[in-house]
């Protein structure tokens, strides 16, 4: 079975890219991750390329350019329905906002290597088979130059290759930099290590563990971003188990969790494939910040990262239900039953008590299964309408709501069946 098309599309835009600039006389290769993912075996999400050539030069050679970052020398290049993201080399200045350097200086790919943050991400492959002369920069001492059957040159000045081999995460030079530089850098290798089932290097473990605390000063934004792509990834367990184990919880939840060891066990059974709201819910439980009043930690959740509107809903609603269907599920009337059940979230709620518990969980899922047989299903449409109470006389107000929830509850319960007999009950509620 062959890689997704896009995949292919991205990979031939990249190489496009990657002649043009060759062929007028430039070094250009692809760069970073998709590097460590092709070595990896792993199908990159996207491509990079990094240049000789400056951001001016590149809008020269390419009709379609834009600028996301020109004075970092960082270009984006459309090539049919494809973007990539075209980048000057360089090195860079001081790191004053700990976020981006101040200055940076363009450079070649020795320099530009090495002021990446971990050596597999520090990688370039040129991607043409054919022969051409190899630039000179290629033979700086600790270069190596190593042929990889189907992807092409891949050109690695700081021993990524061997650290990919040894299944290695590694800080590129002296770790404590590196992590000074970019305070997120700690959190970005518990999630890199984890998705790519990497052990990070020790002397990078104890500079993650000293740095942890300057994760404070990240903004929450950046923050919750990595989170979530943690929390979105089959490897969820093993990431949050390395912030947990390299100090990072505190600086991140802006709490720490229970005391004693930790299983994960709810993110471990966790499906593949879920949202961030329910990977965050499993998280919660786990680290063992979740008690009988939910909304105060839905807040500050919220507050710590950044969660959007929809998110923060899930993660309150998967909160506050677990506790009903632990505890009071089989004691819940049947239209209470058939209303959270038709829930918009309730297979998110009942994904993480699966996880947490298996065999209540399926106590539920049979449960619900009954109620989808009975008359009308889990979710009918309503017999009564508000216009149907306007009709009868009655000024829309609060007592609405109480004679359309009664209604409906009777509707749920197979005690009315009908359209007549449901507005003849509406009618005994009017008084």
């Amino acid at each position: 079975m062959g890689r997704p098309s896009h995949h292919l599309s991205a990979r031939k835009a990249a190489e496009h890219i990657v002649r043009t600039l060759t062929g007028a006389g430039h070094i250009a290769y692809f760069a970073g991750g998709c590097v460590r993912d092709e070595l990896l075996g792993l199908t990159p999400t996207d491509y990079d390329v990094a240049t000789d050539a400056s951001p001016d030069r590149i809008a020269a050679l390419f009709p379609r350019t834009a600028e996301v970052g020109a004075s970092f020398g960082v270009m984006l290049v459309r090539i049919d329905s494809e973007v990539i993201e075209v980048a000057t080399f360089r090195s860079d200045g001081e790191y004053t906002d700990r976020r981006r350097p101040n200055t940076v200086t363009f450079s070649d790919p020795l320099q530009d290597a090495h002021r990446r943050d971990y050596t597999v991400n520090a990688l370039f492959l040129d991607p043409i088979l054919a022969d051409h002369p190899s630039p000179p920069i290629e033979h700086a001492p600790g270069a190596a130059i190593v042929p990889v059957a189907a992807h092409g040159r891949v050109i690695d000045f700081v021993g990524g290759i061997a650290d990919l081999e040894r299944r290695v995460l590694r800080a590129v030079g002296d770790p404590d930099q590196r992590l000074a530089e970019d305070h997120l850098r700690a959190l970005r290798a518990a999630r890199l290590a984890a998705k790519l089932g990497l052990t990070i290097d020790p002397p990078t473990a104890a500079a993650i563990t000293r740095h942890a605390s300057d994760l404070q000063g990240v903004s929450r934004e950046r923050i919750g971003e990595e989170v979530r792509r943690i929390a979105e990834h089959p490897s969820r367990a093993q990431g949050a188990a390395l912030i947990h184990s390299l100090g990072l919880e505190r600086p991140v939840f802006l709490q720490s969790g229970a005391q004693g060891p930790r299983s994960w066990r709810t993110l471990s059974n966790l499906p593949a494939e879920v949202g961030f709201a329910t990977a965050l819910a499993a998280w919660a439980l786990d680290l063992g910040v979740v008690g009988l009043a939910p909304l105060p930690l839905v807040q500050q959740f919220r507050n710590t990262l950044t969660l959007s509107n929809d998110v923060r809903d899930q993660f309150a609603f998967i909160l506050a239900t677990l506790p009903t269907l632990e505890r009071e599920w089989d004691s819940l009337p049947v239209a209470r039953q058939k209303r959270l059940a038709a829930s918009a979230w309730f297979w998110e709620a009942t994904s993480v008590l699966r996880a947490k518990d298996p065999s209540t969980a399926a106590r539920v899922e049979a449960r619900v299964g009954e109620l989808a047989q009975t008359h009308g299903g889990l979710k009918p449409d309503p017999y009564v309408s508000g216009d149907d109470l306007t009709a009868m006389g009655l000024t829309p107000g609060p007592r609405f709501k109480v004679i359309l929830d009664g209604v409906y509850d009777a509707q749920l319960e197979g005690r009315v069946q009908n359209r007549d007999a449901a507005l003849e009950l509406a009618r005994g509620m009017r008084v």
